[in-house]
C-alpha cells in the first residue's frame, strides 16, 4: 500500500516536472535550481525528463552554509540574523542562482529534513525560494515523513510552485 502511494507520488511529480517543462519552453524560459536540503533530488526530478536542456540551465547544491554564502551570494546578515532556514535566505538562494546560471526563473529549496531540528527549527519546516527577475516569491511548508520522504515531497512541492508561478495560477 504505502509503495503503492508513493510510486503514484513519484509518477505525479514526474507529470508536474514534465509540465513545468512545456510550459517554460511555451514562453522562452529557462529554470535553474539551487538546493540545500533536497541535496540534488530537485535537479533530478528537473532534469529526467526527455528534452529538459531546452529549458533547464542546470543547479547548485549548496548543502554548507559558507558555500551559500561564498557561491550563491546569500549575505552573511540573511545567515547571522535569520539562519539558513529562512525565506530569506531561500530568496536569496534563488536569486543567486539565477544570475550564477543566466536563467530566467530560479527556485530554492532549504530546510529541515531531520532527524534533528537546526536552528531551533522544526524538522519539517521548508522554505522554498522563487526568482524571475521581476519579483521573488517564498513559500513555507510543514512536511511530515522521515528524513527521505521530507526531501521527496520538497523536491515535488518545488516543482509544483515553479510551475504555478511560471504559469501564473494553481496547477
Amino acid at each position: 500500500m504505502a509503495e503503492d502511494l508513493e510510486r503514484d507520488l513519484h509518477h505525479e511529480a514526474r507529470e508536474r516536472a514534465a509540465e513545468l517543462h512545456a510550459a517554460l519552453r511555451a514562453r522562452g524560459l529557462t529554470l535553474a535550481t539551487a538546493e540545500s536540503l533536497t541535496g540534488g533530488g530537485l535537479a533530478e526530478l528537473v532534469s529526467a525528463v526527455p528534452g529538459a536542456s531546452a529549458s533547464y540551465r542546470g543547479g547548485m547544491v549548496a548543502y554548507a552554509s559558507d558555500v551559500k554564502v561564498s557561491v550563491l551570494g546569500v549575505s552573511e546578515r540573511t545567515v547571522a540574523e535569520h539562519g539558513v532556514v529562512s525565506a530569506q535566505c531561500a530568496a536569496e538562494m534563488a536569486e543567486g542562482v539565477r544570475g550564477l546560471l543566466g536563467a530566467d526563473v530560479a527556485v530554492s529549496t532549504t530546510g529541515v529534513a531531520g532527524p534533528d531540528a537546526q536552528e531551533d527549527k522544526p524538522v519539517g519546516l521548508v522554505f522554498l525560494g522563487i526568482a524571475d527577475g521581476e519579483q521573488t516569491r517564498t513559500f513555507e511548508l510543514r512536511l511530515d515523513g522521515d528524513r527521505a520522504e521530507i526531501r521527496r515531497q520538497s523536491a515535488r512541492r518545488a516543482v509544483i510552485a515553479v510551475l504555478e508561478v511560471v504559469v501564473g495560477r494553481p496547477v
